[in-house]
């Protein structure tokens, strides 16, 4: 007699067969789209779900003026531990412009990721993308100031700051003068202090750092941070950077927790600590020529499609840090969260109203007087609201 595991067992294994199968007869078809949705919902293990979905997307397809590719470096399901409402986005977008628009994905780096994304929709070979906010600094010098420690941490001063008239009059229409409409910005959660199994243990005050080999991205800001904080900065590419941890060349690093899970770091970390330094912020964008192609209608629908999908993100951050943090949990990472007073410490050390940021400040803001507007600006609290870790 078969046992209720082992049907449980072979049930799973035809679901799994036949999602598959649904799947790459979607994709043949050249629905990959509708192959993505389906999926993404749910709804593959069903032949008859599925063609729904296929059908709806076709029409969908068929009715619409105007396509629009959006690109991103994450698969379909991130969004569950990592906001980044790509499925959202392309659901607003075309209810808000009626129909009109019909937005198609290219997800999880099809078409790039990072700065090749940036430079697609800057030439115009695709309509939009999802990228580091980072990528916008080459156009607009300003942006890279996200990167001082306590200027923009924090989850709530990250968002009063993109969506402050400072920014929208001081940094947007540099990044418009380039080729980019911002269609919005990203919150994701601060970037953590990550330690390794078998690394220097929790690190709760910059005197844990003391030595520690961390692993840092190209930003000079960035490593300068860790170097006033007790670390050893230790430049790694991202491509390198698990088997860097693996391997004991690094023995920290410092992405969001949701990026942690996403990228598969779970099994090699020990200790996490929410230290709210430096933002994880992502943006969409547009390439302006052809937005400003769209007739008015279209382009208002774009821009309230892509502010319903910021509301939505805003919303998810705390959902998604709570399944990341318990996906890592369970493979035996220990989180810390600090006292404002553990807090002051990590600034006090290292945080933007120190002497040894004042270079960047003039080199990037333009002045004092217009970095004290964006200080300002990141404390000023805005109409939306966010929560911190």
């Amino acid at each position: 007699m078969v046992s209720w595991e082992e049907h449980m067992n072979e049930e799973k294994k035809y679901l799994a067969s036949e999602e598959r199968r649904n799947f790459l007869k979607l994709a043949t078809a050249g629905s990959f789209t509708a192959a993505l949705v389906a999926g993404a919902g749910g709804m593959l293990w069903s032949s008859e779900a599925a063609a729904q979905t296929a059908n709806e997307e076709r029409d969908r397809e068929n009715a619409a003026e105007h396509t629009m590719v959006v690109a991103t470096a994450y698969v379909l399901g991130a969004s569950r531990s990592y906001p980044i409402m790509q499925l959202d986005l392309k659901e607003n977008i075309q209810n808000a412009t009626n129909g009109k628009v019909y937005v198609k994905l290219a997800p999880g780096g099809q078409l790039g990721a990072g700065g090749a994304l940036v430079q697609a929709v800057q030439g115009g070979t695709i309509q939009a993308a999802q990228h580091s906010l980072s990528n916008f600094a080459p156009f607009a010098s300003t942006v890279d100031l996200i990167n001082m420690p306590y200027l923009c941490g924090s989850n709530q001063r990250f968002t009063n700051l993109v969506t402050s008239d400072f920014w929208k009059a001081s940094v947007e229409p540099k990044v418009e003068e380039n080729g980019f409409k911002p269609l919005f910005y990203v919150n994701i959660d601060p970037r953590v202090v990550a330690v390794r199994k078998g690394g220097a243990g929790a690190v709760l005050s910059p005197g844990d750092l003391d030595g520690v080999k961390f692993r840092v991205p190209g930003s000079k800001m960035l490593q300068q941070y860790y170097r006033m904080v007790g670390a050893n900065p230790t430049p790694v590419a991202w491509g390198e950077t698990p088997s860097a941890i693996k391997q004991g060349v690094a023995d920290a690093l410092d992405p969001s927790v949701g990026a942690l899970y996403v990228f598969g770091f779970k099994d090699i970390l020990s200790h996490v600590t929410f230290t709210q330094a430096v933002p994880d912020s992502q943006v969409y964008s547009c390439n302006l020529e052809w937005f400003n192609s769209m007739p008015a209608d279209v382009q208002d629908g774009i821009m309230w499609g892509s502010e319903m999908t910021a509301h939505q993100n805003l919303a998810k951050v705390p959902s998604a840090r709570a399944y990341a943090m318990a996906e890592l949990a369970k493979a035996g990472v220990e989180f810390h969260s600090l006292s404002a007073d553990q807090l002051a410490e990590w600034q006090d050390a290292g945080g933007y109203q120190r002497s040894e940021w004042d270079e960047f400040k003039v080199e990037l803001a333009g002045s004092m007087d217009d970095f004290a507007k964006m200080e300002e600006a990141a404390g000023t609290q805005g109409k939306y609201y966010v929560h911190d870790a």
